[in-house]
């Protein structure tokens, strides 16, 4: 691997402004367990990236790599229910499944690449 650290990875890099985004998009939402489960799914992602370089093997990268897209899937699918719910604004559910679809992408290749 090219890079020094976990933060030099693109990927990683727009994982953990996903997670910050649904941190703020979510912050007021009065709904505890709702808010509890996106973030920590949104956490998941950059985490699981950061976990899985740290192994120093591709095998071991690569299983932690979807993990981390089962979690941006998981994030997909509860910014929709989110919108359904009122929670967040069709304009924030758009912005979210995009970036949430980017980051499948992103690591589908990464997986790929291994």
């Amino acid at each position: 691997m090219a890079t020094q650290s976990f933060k030099d990875l693109l990927v990683w890099q727009r994982a953990s402004n996903l997670s910050i985004d649904l941190y703020n998009a979510f912050a007021r939402i009065k709904d505890y367990s709702f808010r509890d489960q996106i973030q920590r799914a949104g956490l998941s992602v950059p985490n699981n990236i950061a976990e899985g370089y740290a192994r120093r093997s591709d095998k071991a990268l690569r299983n932690f790599l979807m993990i981390a897209k089962g979690s941006a899937v998981e994030v997909e699918s509860m910014v929709s229910i989110a919108t359904r719910l009122n929670y967040i604004s069709t304009e924030e559910q758009e912005k979210l499944t995009v970036q949430s679809q980017e980051m499948q992408k992103l690591l589908s290749g990464f997986i790929k690449k291994l």
